[in-house]
């Protein structure tokens, strides 16, 4: 729910929050680590630890960080080439119905209407993890027309064989993209994200803790540099609700190309 909420904000207040959230726990920090009633306490528990100590925390966040990266971009590289097959395939049922010898425009007035599913009613739903039940219906329907045997006999199966592996891809497409669409399983990775940047933070106000300007000198550039990579992730990390979403534009020119020619 955290990260729902985080990345459902515009740009700029995605970015003031995550830097709210580090510029309290430094605060914190160097008020502990200044405060003549926690300052005994701190020095304990700082004096003595050495940066060495705190490789392996550090390495963890490195690696997470890399791994949660790759899997945003490779996210939103693969929403865009999804959509931009699902309107290859659109255009390709279309074509191959028009270049048939048998008539095949009740066909085409299937593929429009599923189309019009995905557009306009899917699409809205997909923000919220939602699949279209008309869209569904609509693909459905375009199946059971296309696979009509008899199209077989009447356009050639080679041309009918075309028609169905487009239909058919459409069909996986469609999986794939609603599949990327549900991000309900990525809370845990970007809590430890959050997690080990925060102990690094710590370890950090731990280090120099008997040395305030140079504490904060370190804590702000772990925050700044920390606070930079991981909002440049998270415009990456929902790619089709998020601060910068692939959106349905290749469906629609599609959809105006298959309704402006005439069947």
């Amino acid at each position: 729910m955290v990260l729902t909420f985080w990345l459902d904000q515009p740009v700029w207040l995605m970015f003031v929050l995550l830097s709210a959230v580090f510029a309290v726990c430094m605060g914190a920090i160097s008020l502990l680590s200044t405060w003549s009633a926690t300052r005994p306490g701190m020095h304990k528990l700082g004096i003595g630890v050495v940066a060495p100590y705190f490789n392996a925390i550090s390495v963890m966040l490195a690696l997470l960080t890399g791994f949660v990266a790759n899997d945003a971009w490779e996210r939103q590289r693969q929403a865009t080439k999804i959509v931009q097959s699902e309107k290859t395939n659109l255009l390709a049922v279309h074509d191959l119905s028009l270049a048939t010898a048998s008539d095949m425009s009740a066909i085409r007035t299937k593929l429009v209407a599923y189309a019009n599913a995905l557009i306009d009613d899917e699409w809205p739903k997909m923000t919220v993890g939602e699949s279209s039940a008309t869209a569904n219906e609509a693909l459905g329907e375009l199946m059971q027309s296309v696979a009509d045997p008899r199209h077989s006999a009447e356009a050639g199966a080679a041309a009918h064989g075309s028609l169905l592996d487009a239909v058919m891809n459409l069909r996986a497409e469609r999986g794939t993209r609603l599949g990327l669409a549900d991000v309900q399983g990525d809370q845990s990775k970007w809590l430890t994200l959050m997690v080990l940047a925060l102990l690094t933070l710590v370890s950090i106000g731990l280090i120099h803790v008997d040395k305030p300007v140079p504490q904060a000198v370190a804590m702000i550039l772990f925050s700044v540099a920390t606070v930079t990579t991981l909002g440049m992730i998270g415009l990456h990390e929902r790619p089709f609700d998020g601060p910068m979403p692939v959106t349905s534009a290749p469906l629609e020119m599609a959809r105006t190309a298959m309704t402006t020619v005439k069947p």
